[in-house]
């Protein structure tokens, strides 16, 4: 097991008709500015949970954040925090509503150009931004839960990441009856997005870290069980509340604890998200697959791991289950209703892997991977496996 320093300081207030303890949570004090996204929250009931509770305290109110949370949009808020000098932010929705959040927290107390934080990858440490909590809405990306977020800006067809200590959220509620609202497509996307968060941090290669290798597993076959179940049109709120806290516990920092980790599935995703729009779970069912396939010299000893221990996978070499463990993979995907090939989203990806190679080498991105050896010419054959 390798070397790791731990600490999460979210406190999680977790389950049925939890939403009103904001009123103990967020101090009486505080100048609020309540973000969300495009109105759902008012359709669903969770807009005037979150008004009652907050009866008693100042908010204002910034709507119509959109999915890949855009620069654009996050600077009108930018503005009204300055002007109505806010000191306290609260996000209610998913990973987008979550990360533009994250970043407006940052922004606020940056002297700079905002865009640097993003541009630099500039690390925001514990004091540097404004304290904010979260009530999550839709199950996915764990931002509830940790430090980093990535923003897109359309101007330039970017999409970049930051973090650091200082962007934990102080509370977050995570209630599963929102859960009952929720489109299945974006269920689904919430599935694909936490178990390929898992693989990105279990699929490299073994350190004999045993502990990390079960809880990253546990995860996955959790997912896989309560997926049919949340799909359902028929709401089973065990199975929600199980599917919300496999989200959070996916991406919150302990999994990846003493193990290497990988992150060139969500590095190469984020480009076709940038470049197509295309859901950014999506992105993931697409390249992801190719990419195990591409690095099997690499990967086969934890692919073969994986296929044992999650699919059950008891006969062949260790090549020969490392590949069905792709293929059981790929077929977990087409069960949520998730295309895996990039030309089954748009018929304009010819020459998009050339496009992804130049992009990496303009942003000096000459290493990636768990063994930093993946270069952009890799991240090309890669795309071209996708296609």
């Amino acid at each position: 097991m390798l070397n790791f320093k731990y600490k999460n300081p979210t406190k999680i207030i977790f389950g049925k008709d939890q939403i009103s303890a904001l009123q103990q949570e967020i101090p009486v004090e505080a100048n609020i500015l309540l973000l969300y996204g495009g109105g759902s929250i008012k359709k669903n009931g969770i807009y005037q949970q979150v008004k009652d509770a907050l009866s008693q305290h100042h908010v204002e109110e910034f709507g119509g954040i959109p999915a890949n949370p855009e620069y654009e949009v996050l600077m009108e808020a930018l503005k009204l925090i300055k002007e109505k000098n806010i000191n306290y932010l609260l996000a209610v929705g998913g990973g987008s509503v979550i990360d533009g959040t994250k970043y407006l927290a940052a922004a606020a107390k940056y002297n700079g150009d905002a865009w640097d934080i993003l541009r630099n990858s500039i690390y925001t440490l514990e004091g540097e931004a404004l304290p904010f909590s979260t009530v999550l809405t839709l199950p996915a990306t764990g931002s509830e839960m940790n430090s980093g977020y990535v923003i897109s800006r359309r101007a330039t067809q970017e999409k970049l990441s930051a973090g650091g200590p200082g962007l934990f959220p102080q509370v977050s509620v995570l209630d599963p009856e929102v859960i009952r609202s929720i489109p299945k497509n974006q269920i689904s996307n919430g599935i694909a997005d936490a178990y390929t968060h898992v693989l990105e941090q279990y699929m490299t290669y073994p350190v004999g870290a045993s502990l990390q290798d079960r809880f990253a597993e546990s995860i996955l076959q959790s997912l896989q069980e309560v997926a049919p179940k949340v799909m359902s049109e028929e709401f089973n709120y065990t199975a929600a509340a199980d599917f919300m806290w496999c989200c959070t516990m996916a991406l919150n920092g302990l999994i990846q604890k003493g193990v290497p980790t990988d992150w060139s599935v969500h590095a190469i995703g984020h480009e076709l998200t940038a470049y197509y729009n295309i859901d950014h779970a999506r992105t993931l069912a697409i390249i992801a697959p190719s990419h195990y396939r591409y690095n099997l010299k690499y990967k086969k000893e934890k692919l073969a791991q994986y296929g044992e221990r999650v699919w059950g996978i008891e006969c062949g070499t260790t090549e020969e289950k490392a590949l069905l463990a792709i293929e059981k993979l790929e077929t977990f995907f087409h069960s949520l209703g998730i295309k895996t090939k990039l030309s089954e989203y748009t018929e304009d990806y010819n020459g998009t892997a050339e496009r992804v190679e130049k992009t990496f080498k303009d942003r000096n991105m000459l290493g990636i991977g768990e063994r930093k050896q993946l270069s952009p010419s890799d991240a090309r054959s890669i795309v071209e496996m996708s296609y």
